[in-house]
């Protein structure tokens, strides 16, 4: 019966993978990945700017050196912290690299041009065993 449903709907089932995968890839809306090991070349090289947007405590346990905390929550309401970072390139770190790419929306919107996202987020960097710092 289920078969005969969705052949006689195939149409549906198209729709939904389409909308399934335009919204997988509106996620990150043109933000490129970098590895932890490229990351502080890009520091280096192109005065990158890492935005953490874990929450205020995830960040004090442990952060990227020199990085900015600005909670996806609140990203919106600060993004004036940003602005004097608009002409650098920004990567954008969470956890897992689950957040980053809906703040990666959130600046395409508010006209920030070069964006990034942590490949993995920290607990990629930590695999690395490349350093945090703690507040």
């Amino acid at each position: 019966m289920l078969l005969q449903f969705a052949a006689a709907n195939w149409y549906l089932f198209v729709m939904l993978g389409v909308i399934v995968l335009l919204l997988t890839l509106s996620g990150s809306r043109g933000a490129r990945k970098v590895s932890p090991m490229q990351l502080p070349g890009m520091q280096a090289r192109h005065s990158a700017v890492v935005v953490d947007v874990c929450a205020e405590d995830a960040y004090k346990k442990g952060h990227i050196e020199q990085s900015i905390n600005l909670p996806l929550g609140q990203i919106g309401d600060k993004l004036a912290k940003l602005n004097k970072h608009k002409s650098k390139p920004i990567i954008l770190a969470c956890h897992n690299g689950t957040l980053s790419p809906r703040a990666a929306s959130i600046l395409r919107r508010n006209d920030f041009g070069e964006l990034y996202i942590l490949e993995g987020g920290l607990a990629a960097w930590k695999k690395e065993n490349l350093p945090l710092v703690k507040n």
